[in-house]
């Protein structure tokens, strides 16, 4: 068997395989000898020497040459590819038959891309994205913890309401003549004060009503309101409370912070870790938002011709995690897609794609600077970091199993060996 090789564009190896006329015929006995092994051709018993010109009576020249050329590239495929040190990404591709007697076949074959980096990439540095945690948002998160365990109980008649409480109203809207504005009444509406997702002033007006009470309201819409036919408008509200909810806001007190982080903690360490939390989050922004200016500029010191089953994969993997998202806000993929209107194959073109190409030009150029730069990992700092993922959890049940899972040698730890790898590797570009 004699081989040979010659580079395409798209990361394509064109694969050039010859087998000797003799190995062909004993690749050809072989098949005959299979079939009959195992055809059913009238008056012959399986196994038995059933001439060839029968059998090929029976089955054609052609599919005889094809189980052959498969038999055939079988044995010395893999062989060509240890020959010329190929390591295939996807399955082969047969381009052309040239010849059968002796067999000559030129077949495609996808590898992992070469990429082409200048040294001019060593003098790359970028200024870091500086970002803070103020007060108030600190302030904002806490309340929104609070408005999401707020309960809500049932009042009496002389209730007034407050800021928080929730509200069943039916509201009529009029213009300033009196006339009715068409498709504006609510029926039984449940409405929390404070939530400001009606007209701007409204949920103001219903501070210290009670149940039972008719309210009208004066009500001029923003000029730069949502809906053009209530740009400055100005309109009369008649609505009516049929009954209102005061809301139980949870205060912060170790039993209510247990619930929520399984470990005893007071106020001040609460709020010390919500505000750690939030600097955690936008340091994951800030780091995504600095990894993407990176990749912008070493793409101009990089040359990668990746090709399409790569791109396939990854536009795959790219549409999963987008799938699960959406999913997981409860809604459904195709009527997602729909709303945007938007096929799924050109949501796929148009919105999946151009992520999947810059995400695999990242992974590529980093995997290359990696090779290049050869960053090295202490154990030192692999602990450090799973000190601070253990120290998220107050479960024994679930420190003790982190503790398993982060053992050296597992799948876990070597990936989070690689991304700590990785972050010194984006890290050393910048300032």
């Amino acid at each position: 068997m004699k081989s040979s090789i010659k580079k395409l564009d798209k990361s394509i190896i064109e694969l050039t395989i010859e087998e000797s006329k003799e190995n062909i015929a004993k690749y050809r006995n072989k098949v005959l000898n299979d079939l009959r092994k195992n055809v059913d051709i009238k008056w012959f018993r399986k196994g038995s020497n059933i001439p060839e010109e029968v059998i090929v009576k029976n089955y054609w020249e052609e599919r005889i040459s094809a189980f052959m050329v498969d038999e055939a590239l079988n044995k010395i495929y893999s062989q060509a590819l240890k020959d010329n040190n190929i390591l295939p990404i996807a399955q082969w591709e047969i381009k052309e038959i040239k010849s059968q007697d002796p067999l000559i076949v030129i077949m495609h074959i996808e590898v992992f891309p070469e990429i082409e980096v200048d040294a001019k990439y060593k003098k790359v540095k970028l200024p870091k994205t500086q970002f803070e945690v103020k007060d108030e948002e600190v302030e904002q998160a806490l309340s929104e913890i609070q408005k999401k365990f707020t309960r809500f109980e049932n009042t009496s008649s002389e209730y007034e309401t407050k800021m928080g409480d929730k509200v069943n109203i039916t509201t009529q809207w009029y213009d300033t003549k009196g006339n009715k504005l068409e498709n504006t009444n609510m029926e039984n509406y449940p409405l929390v004060l404070g939530s400001n997702i009606l007209v701007p002033g409204f949920e103001e007006w219903l501070i210290g009503k009670k149940s039972g009470e008719k309210v009208e309201l004066d009500i001029t819409f923003p000029k730069d309101y949502h809906n053009e036919d209530f740009k400055g408008k100005k309109t009369k509200f008649e609505v009516e409370i049929w009954s209102i909810e005061a809301s139980i806001i949870p205060e912060f007190t170790p039993e209510f912070i247990k619930d929520l982080r399984g470990k005893e903690l007071d106020f001040a360490w609460f709020k010390a870790i919500i505000k750690e939390e939030l600097t955690e989050t936008k340091e994951t922004n800030a780091r995504l938002q600095d990894e993407n200016a990176l990749i912008e500029e070493l793409l101009k010191y990089s040359k990668i011709d990746f090709g399409e089953n790569l791109l396939k994969n990854q536009i795959s993997k790219v549409y999963e995690e987008i799938k699960n998202n959406i999913i997981q806000s409860g809604a459904k993929v195709l009527d997602y897609i729909e709303s945007l209107g938007l096929s799924e194959e050109a949501y796929i073109e148009n919105n999946i794609k151009p992520v999947a190409i810059r995400r695999l030009q990242a992974e590529l150029i980093l995997h290359k600077l990696w090779e290049l730069e050869k960053i090295e990992v202490s154990d030192d700092e692999i602990t450090k970091e799973i000190e601070k993922i253990i120290a998220r959890f107050g479960s024994e049940d679930v420190i003790s199993r982190l503790k398993e899972l982060y053992t050296p040698g597992t799948k876990y730890y070597e990936e989070l060996k690689q991304r700590i790898t990785y972050r010194k590797l984006i890290d050393s570009f910048f300032e």
